[in-house]
C-alpha cells in the first residue's frame, strides 16, 4: 500500500525599503529514496523570476533563483505530488540489536566514520554538567533511544514564539520550551554525547493523525545503530519517523537543513511569512 502526498508550501518576504538585487535557495524539496517516489515539482514567485535545481553540501536538491530588478515584497508558492509506501520502523531483525556499550562505540574507525554526526555544532552543545537524560549501559541502544524520545517529549512543552533559529540548548534547557527544531537539537545532543551518531531531519508531517506541529515544516532526528542503520525519531511527538514523514534532508543541525537562505541588496530589515499544506489519499 502507498500513500499520495500534495504538499503545498508558500513564502512571502517583504523588505521595509526596495531591494535592489536579491537571490534565494530553497531546501524544500522531498528526497527521493527507497519509500519515496521522485517528487514532481512546481515552483512559482510574484515576480516571475527564473528559477533552477542544484545541490547543497549535502547532495540534497534546492531551488536557486535570482531577481535582478528592484522589488518591496515577493511571494513564492511550490507544490510537490509524490507517492510513498507504507514505513515499518521495525522492519529489521531484532537479533540485531545490539548492547549500549559505550566502548565500542568510541572506537577510531566508528567515529571516523561518522565525524559529522558525532561532532557537536554550536545549536547541539551541551553544558558541562547539564541536567539531560542519561544512558544505561545494561539496556539495548534502541531502547536507550526510545527512551530519549520520550524524555525530550516529556521534558520539553511545544511552544511556538519562545524559542528561535539560533537557540541554543543552555537557553532551551532553562526555558523547557519550543518547537520541533529545539526538540530535535536536543536528542541530539544527548545522543551524541553517548557515542551515537545522529542528524537533524527536516522535511514535512502529515498532521491528519493529531501530531505536534505548527504550519512550516517539520524537524526530527536520525540516530544509527549499528548493524541496522539509520532510524527516525520524533521526540517533539515521542513517535518514531514512518509513512506521515517526508523527508526532505539531513544535516548536522537546523543551519544545515534552513528550507529558506537568502541574500539581498538594500537598506532596511525584511520579514518572513511560512506555510505549509500537507494531503493525502491512499
Amino acid at each position: 500500500m502507498s500513500e499520495l502526498y500534495t504538499i503545498t508550501y508558500q513564502a512571502e518576504n517583504a523588505y521595509d525599503y526596495p531591494v535592489v538585487e536579491s537571490s534565494w535557495q530553497f531546501l524544500i524539496i522531498p528526497e527521493e529514496n527507497a519509500s519515496q517516489s521522485k517528487p514532481r515539482i512546481r515552483f512559482t514567485s510574484s515576480e516571475g523570476s527564473p528559477w533552477e535545481l542544484s545541490e547543497n553540501g549535502f547532495g540534497f536538491p534546492v531551488i536557486r533563483i535570482r531577481n535582478r530588478h528592484s522589488l518591496e515584497s515577493i511571494r513564492f508558492e511550490a507544490e510537490f505530488s509524490l507517492t510513498k509506501q507504507v514505513v515499518n520502523p521495525f522492519d529489521f531483525d531484532p537479533e540485531l540489536l545490539e548492547p549500549y556499550e559505550p566502548q565500542r562505540l568510541g572506537q577510531l574507525p566508528f567515529r571516523m566514520r561518522f565525524d559529522n554526526f558525532l561532532k557537536s555544532t554550536p545549536l547541539t552543545c551541551l553544558a558541562a554538567g547539564a541536567p539531560v537524560f542519561s544512558f544505561d549501559p545494561g539496556t539495548g541502544i534502541l531502547e536507550n533511544l526510545q527512551a530519549l524520545n520520550a524524555w525530550v517529549f516529556n521534558d520539553l512543552k511545544y511552544t511556538a514564539g519562545i524559542t528561535h533559529v539560533d537557540t541554543t540548548l543552555e537557553e532551551l534547557l532553562v526555558l523547557r520550551k519550543g518547537v520541533c527544531q529545539d526538540f530535535a537539537h536536543l536528542f541530539i545532543g544527548i545522543a551524541r554525547a553517548h557515542g551515537i551518531p545522529a542528524r537533524y531531519v527536516s522535511g514535512y508531517l502529515h498532521q491528519g493523525m493529531g501530531f505536534f506541529g505548527d504550519a512550516q515544516m517539520h524537524a526530527w532526528v536520525e540516530a544509527f545503530l549499528p548493524e541496522v542503520g539509520w532510524l527516525g525519531f520524533d521526540p517533539t511527538n515521542n513517535i518514531m519517523a514512518a509513512t506521515n514523514h517526508i523527508k526532505v534532508a539531513h544535516g548536522r543541525d537546523y543551519n544545515d537543513c534552513a528550507p529558506l537562505k537568502g541574500v539581498v541588496y538594500g537598506p532596511g530589515g525584511n520579514r518572513s511569512r511560512h506555510q505549509v499544506q500537507v494531503a493525502s489519499q491512499q
